[in-house]
């Protein structure tokens, strides 16, 4: 889908669903990670993150339009806009749009794996399971004042 397709959707969708015309600009913002869409209080624009429609396909991104289309009416009418405001509650059951879109499929590629790193001690055998690692020349157990040593590093 292009962006002069998008356009016209949420022209449609608009007009479809609130009565109203949509008279600014939609487009695919990709820099956009942890959300669908959102609706820019300044320009009145209204951006879409293009993974969703690549991933969840053609109803999520029609969802994710109606919730940005709900914030975009009501701050031109002067109304509650925003997630907490009971007008936007209202407004966004009456068109059924979603509250929060689904998540991605996949995680972004700067993401690193977690892990858990596991200490033991050399005389109680007490385990310790910590996500940083520790300086086992600089601390002891806290229960004998035993030696400790990394023990094992399980991926999560």
């Amino acid at each position: 889908m292009e962006e002069k397709e998008l356009q016209k959707l949420v022209e449609k969708i608009s007009i479809d669903y609130f009565g109203k015309l949509f008279r600014h600009k939609a487009s695919f913002n990709g820099r956009l990670r942890s959300t669908g869409g959102r609706y820019l209080l300044g320009t009145h624009n209204i951006e879409i993150n293009k993974k969703y429609l690549d991933q969840l396909g053609m109803d999520e991104l029609i969802g994710i339009i109606k919730h940005e289309l709900c914030h975009y009416h009501l701050h031109l009418e002067g109304r509650g806009y925003q997630h907490r405001d009971q007008d936007f509650k209202v407004l966004l059951k009456q068109v059924g749009a979603p509250r929060f879109c689904r998540q991605l499929l996949d995680k972004p590629k700067n993401r690193t794996l977690k892990k858990l790193l596991i200490y033991q001690c050399d005389k109680c055998q007490l385990q310790y399971k910590r996500k940083r690692k520790i300086d086992t020349s600089r601390y002891v157990c806290g229960k004998c004042r035993g030696k400790l040593k990394k023990a094992k590093e399980i991926l999560l």
